[in-house]
């Protein structure tokens, strides 16, 4: 299909789709469309006509009154409003519980409720009783029902208690949910025909931003200056479009880029090659943020050190030419906050100390590079940037904390063993052994379940009044996301995969046919 050709058809399928959310029809018609469009991974095209559809569902009594008794209908509905930020009730799901506060056993018989119910618990907030006991009902009752369900709904209950729709990379998800919706019996053609078109379309995007990152990559001269590096550009290119994937941040995901590939260098130097005084004089020449202060350092470090100032000025430079703001200060911060607790981590394992889950905690939030990258996602994707929101991601910010957590977390239960082998600190699950005298089976189920809360506790930050730009917020929840992606089956960022390598070619290499 020819440029002209794709863009007028792809104009009149988005003006079809428009008119379809529009539609006054039975109110359940709606939510699934919205629900289908989102998971085929083409709702950046609708945000204000779903926003529009979302808002007449949410303050309209009569609607809700209509599938009041649907268990599928009201946890699509729960889900989807959540998901966009609508503070809806967890009590509506009060009527189909018993005289005891359990739900009521005639619910098993209706496996689509379930999983929709299933799919809605994830996103619960802290003391959310019911949302608890309901992600207990359907976990348990699903995992038996799936051998007797039939073939296309067994397999969705499979994917779902694999990895809830909530956790998922959205990418990823599309690539995946194209597929299914292809058999789906009520699926509509023209929808499907606009989810492949799409897809392959912003992969072109992506295989652009690919080349034009590898050569950056290339001309740094990371691979040979920095051998003992993980030589990773690909897998860092397929983090940031689990981000962030839309065809118009190609720009912000390029700076992004950049960033993931200083982060995974300094990682390695602190982990791996740098001698302790080697890396104090690194965290010190980050402190002072002077090119004089680089002169103490090894060859290596200087490269390193040297790729990090000029990028990093370089960003702040773009940043005060388009958007009138000097961010170099604040991006500063970021990074000797990262110095620092790297520091923390390779004196511990130097002296030998253990430490207590908390205290380890408090400080891997920063090392997992999690606030370095947040920091300077605002900038690069705020159309207006404000003072107020800048003290609020600087300043302990809470949704940076927990999805920090998460990523963490994930990367504790897969990447521990290695990791010890290459000369880390303890993580989360050997810390909590050591605290608590627990077995490693005890551990990594405390682990798991420290992710749900945090993912709870995530989720009330992404309710809560904001002064932060959706895209923001989107991109943070993201963050957590892909963690579950790359550390669902071991470490698939320091030793990729034949799934990490198979995510790649779905996303990068391989287009869907149209036919």
């Amino acid at each position: 299909m020819q440029e002209e050709e794709y863009i007028s058809r792809t104009e009149a399928l988005k003006k079809q789709f428009k008119a379809l959310l529009r539609r006054k029809t039975e109110p359940i018609a709606p939510l699934e469309l919205i629900d289908s469009i989102q998971r085929l991974g083409v709702g950046y095209h609708f945000e204000q006509d779903i926003k529009v559809a979302l808002d007449t569902i949410y303050s309209n009594a009569d609607i809700q009154q209509s599938w009041s008794d649907d268990l599928y209908a009201t946890s699509l509905a729960f889900r989807l409003l959540r998901q966009h930020g609508y503070r809806m009730s967890s009590d509506v799901f009060c009527r189909f519980m018993d005289e005891k506060g359990s739900f009521e056993v005639s619910l098993i018989g209706d496996a689509k409720g379930m999983l929709s119910l299933y799919e809605a618990c994830h996103l619960s907030v802290p003391g959310e009783d019911i949302l608890d006991k309901a992600f207990t009902f359907t976990s348990k009752n699903l995992m038996d029902l799936t051998d007797r369900l039939e073939p296309s709904l067994s397999q969705k209950v499979q994917h779902a208690l694999e990895l809830p729709l909530h956790w998922r990379m959205v990418r990823l998800e599309a690539r995946d949910y194209i597929q299914v919706y292809e058999k789906e019996k009520d699926m509509i053609p023209s929808l499907l025909e606009f989810a492949k078109l799409d897809f392959n379309s912003v992969q072109c995007t992506h295989q652009a931003d690919l080349r034009r990152m590898s050569r950056w990559y290339n001309d740094m001269g990371f691979a040979t200056k920095l051998p003992f590096a993980r030589d990773r550009i690909v897998e860092n290119c397929l983090w940031i479009i689990g981000y962030l994937f839309e065809p118009q941040f190609s720009r912000t995901r390029e700076a992004l880029i950049k960033i993931h590939c200083l982060i995974t260098a300094i990682d390695d130097v602190y982990d791996v090659y740098g001698s302790l005084d080697e890396l104090e004089l690194f965290t010190e020449a980050v402190q002072r943020w002077d090119l004089n202060a680089m002169e103490k350092l090894p060859y290596y470090m200087k490269i390193c050190y040297l790729a990090l100032y000029n990028t990093t000025n370089m960003i702040s430079y773009d940043i005060l030419k388009e958007k009138g703001w000097n961010i170099t200060n604040y991006l500063k911060e970021v990074w000797a906050g990262l110095g620092k607790a790297n520091m923390l981590e390779a004196k511990w394992f130097s002296m030998g100390h253990k430490p207590t889950l908390e205290e380890y905690l408090n400080n891997s939030r920063v090392s997992s590079s999690v606030p370095v990258l947040l920091v300077h996602v605002y900038f690069l994707i705020a159309q207006s940037i404000t003072q107020e929101a800048i003290d609020d991601i600087t300043t302990e910010s809470r949704l940076i904390y927990w999805s920090s957590m998460v990523l963490r977390l994930c990367n504790d239960l897969v990447t521990s063993p290695d990791e010890i082998l290459r000369g880390v600190v303890p993580k989360s699950i050997q810390c909590y052994m050591h605290e608590t005298g627990a077995s490693e089976e005890a551990a990594r189920k405390h682990i798991k379940e420290m992710i749900r809360d945090a993912w709870k506790k995530l989720n009330a930050e992404c309710l809560a009044p904001s002064i932060l730009p959706k895209p923001y917020v989107n991109f943070v929840v993201n963050l957590a996301r892909m963690a579950h992606c790359a550390y669902s089956n071991g470490d698939g960022f320091t030793k990729p995969d034949s799934e990490t390598r198979e995510h790649i070619n779905r996303l990068f290499i391989h287009s869907i046919p149209l036919d």
